[in-house]
């Protein structure tokens, strides 16, 4: 992240609109936005721009939530360690509601932190009863409020003029350079959050013992050793036949999306309680979606182990998820932060690897040996040939493979290129895609 980038964060109590604000501004969809109180728990960051200055716009969990949701407290910390680094506040309220002792309270705790507010009053949506709405919000001792309605759109953009004029010109952000995603991917409770925190070396996502605490991907920019990546924490992903409320759904559909965003997933396992079906499903994900991957073994500073213990687990992974054998395994703690020095240098031997392309005659080679020692086996009566192969794309390496019967190509013969392929040319961490053609045509 740019330690010069202006920071706006969005405060309010719960149900006043800023997630809905927060997506208005940047544009589109982003926050989980809900009828429900307290819905959006993690601070969320996303680039925006207005009138030619760039700026990072901060969605932030509601303010004083009910007292039964034991989030509430820890929320609370998050959010004040995000106003206390903003260069701007903006103070949502819910113009129809009327102010509340809630509001008060939480204007009062703004104002000890020495940083410029707007005060905007939301769901203005009728006009006609604006100057209504927002009279009794000056007993709040405010000399000016903005009405907006973020639903609706309105008045937005006379709030981001006002919002650009408090901010310095910004530095030209190259919107090119394409920065490698990293999502962090795994059932709940298995130490998403703590790990981001740790890696980050501040407390960016809410870290709870309480399953389910990040609903929301929570992006994070960092610099290792000069190289930029950009950390997504997924909502815990649940079993779809587990999901009882439609939270969980919108869960598993924003972490779906992620994947869609990063480059490589850091796949994490509890190493105190093992594997399960969970993990190989959550982890199915990533590798129908063709990404790299890293697994990472947590609270393994919690296992009783000895020197046969690690080698016994990765053993186990390898029966359980064959299908992430490409994978490399490290084992972690989040907590302590014990080998968490392996994961960058790691990862970025795997995005070479993802991004890697074999020159063409050292493919012809490889099949003209492949071809020579094991051919293609007869399949259903049918002789099917291999004339030649290309590479077609990385991220994931994606090979086409040219043949008179691509369909009588046995699955069984399929692995064993894609074995050789690894024995060959590395791609580890990556998962390798063969395409099947006759004559332009695809396999089926």
């Amino acid at each position: 992240m740019n330690e010069k980038q202006s920071i706006v964060v969005i405060v309010g109590r719960p149900n006043v609109g800023k997630s809905t604000l927060f997506n208005r501004i940047i544009g589109h969809r982003e926050a989980i936005v809900d009828d429900q109180p307290g819905v959006t728990r993690d601070s969320k960051y996303r680039k925006a721009e207005w009138n030619g200055k760039s700026f990072l716009v901060v969605d932030t969990g509601g303010f004083f939530g009910p007292e039964e949701d034991p989030l509430t407290a820890v929320v609370q910390h998050q959010i004040e360690i995000t106003a206390r680094n903003a260069s701007l506040l903006l103070f949502l309220l819910d113009a129809k509601a009327g102010p509340t002792p809630t509001d008060h309270e939480i204007l009062d705790f703004l104002r000890r932190l020495h940083i410029p507010i707007l005060v905007v009053a939301n769901k203005t949506d009728n006009p006609k009863c604006e100057a209504e709405w927002i009279a009794p919000f000056y007993e709040l001792g405010v000399e000016k409020i903005f009405p907006i309605s973020a639903i609706q759109g309105l008045g937005i953009g006379d709030l981001l003029d006002v919002v650009a004029d408090h901010l310095p010109e910004s530095e030209i952000i190259d919107s090119a350079i394409d920065i490698p995603g990293v999502a962090i991917l795994g059932r709940p409770n298995v130490g998403k959050s703590t790990l981001l925190n740790s890696l980050c070396g501040e407390e960016r996502a809410i870290v709870s013992p309480i399953a389910g605490t990040t609903r929301d991907p929570v992006d994070t920019e960092i610099v290792v050793d000069d190289q930029h990546y950009l950390l997504i924490d997924t909502a815990g992903i649940r079993r779809r036949g587990k999901m009882s409320q439609g939270l969980d759904r919108y869960s598993l559909v924003r972490a779906e999306e992620a994947l869609k965003r990063c480059h490589i997933a850091l796949l994490m396992i509890d190493g105190s309680q093992g594997l399960t079906e969970s993990d190989a499903k959550v982890f199915g994900l990533a590798k129908d979606a063709g990404k790299a991957a890293l697994i990472l073994v947590n609270k393994w500073d919690t296992v009783e182990k000895d020197e046969k213990t690690s080698g016994a687990f990765a053993k186990l992974i390898r029966e359980q998820m064959p299908f992430l054998k490409f994978a490399p395994i490290e084992f972690v703690s989040a907590l302590t932060k014990q080998r968490l020095h392996r994961i960058f240098p790691k990862v970025k031997q795997i995005l070479v690897q993802y991004h890697h392309r074999v020159p063409t005659a050292e493919l012809n080679r490889l099949l003209e040996e492949i071809l020579t020692r094991q051919p293609p086996p007869i399949h259903k009566g049918r002789a099917p040939r291999i004339y030649y192969w290309t590479q077609a794309a990385v991220a994931p390496p994606t090979f086409v493979i040219f043949s008179n019967e691509p369909k009588a190509i046995h699955f069984s013969y399929e692995r064993y290129l894609i074995n050789r392929l690894y024995e060959t040319f590395g791609f580890e961490g990556t998962p390798i895609r063969l395409i099947f053609k006759k004559r332009g045509k695809a396999k089926s």
